[in-house]
């Protein structure tokens, strides 16, 4: 294959992958492979020629997720920061994921659990647990639980499409997790 026609298929299979994360947080599991090909612009024949099924599709969507997610986690440098900004920062790489996120949080989009541990599990547990020493976040729930709860409040907030901007919406999500959903006093 030539490195033009290489291209085109990397072209081609993230227009389809990019389609298909937005319908499916959309929509869910309700929407078939006629959907993502024409939420894609493109012929059925032309999905189903680079995801012959739903679970190639829900495995390259997992991929991607996890793919994005480890590498905004890493260029966030969490670990060089402040536990406030690090949360920010880490909220803000799982946000910039967005609908590939929601999609794998649901059962059909699995990623590599391995994969999935040592980029994204990995760095956001560190963070929880450095806080945790240092006083900084609850130190009675388990480092595990926090992150999946971390999560799924960043999940959660994509899923409901808030009009809040970029900014709005990792401040919220930070802040309700630092913080509870208690009202803060000024």
């Amino acid at each position: 294959m030539s490195r033009r026609e290489t291209t085109l298929r990397a072209r081609v299979s993230a227009a389809i992958l990019e389609a298909a994360a937005a319908l499916l947080a959309e929509r869910g599991e309700q929407a078939s492979m006629a959907d993502v090909a024409v939420a894609a612009g493109m012929a059925r024949a032309t999905v189903y020629r680079y995801f012959p099924n739903r679970e190639a599709l829900f495995d390259a969507l997992g991929h991607v997720a996890v793919e994005q997610a480890g590498e905004r986690l890493q260029a966030g440098r969490l670990q060089d920061v402040p536990i406030p900004e690090a949360f920010e920062r880490a909220v803000r790489a799982l946000v910039g994921v967005g609908d590939y996120l929601v999609v794998v949080s649901r059962e059909n989009a699995r990623p590599d659990t391995a994969e999935f541990d040592r980029r994204a599990a990995s760095p956001l547990r560190e963070l929880i647990e450095r806080a945790q020493s240092l006083g900084e976040v609850r130190s009675d729930l388990p480092a595990s639980w926090l992150m999946e709860s971390l999560i799924g409040i960043v999940v959660s907030g994509l899923q409901t499409r808030p009009s809040l901007g970029v900014e709005d919406t990792v401040a919220g999500i930070t802040s309700l997790f630092l913080n509870g959903a208690r009202l803060q006093q000024t």
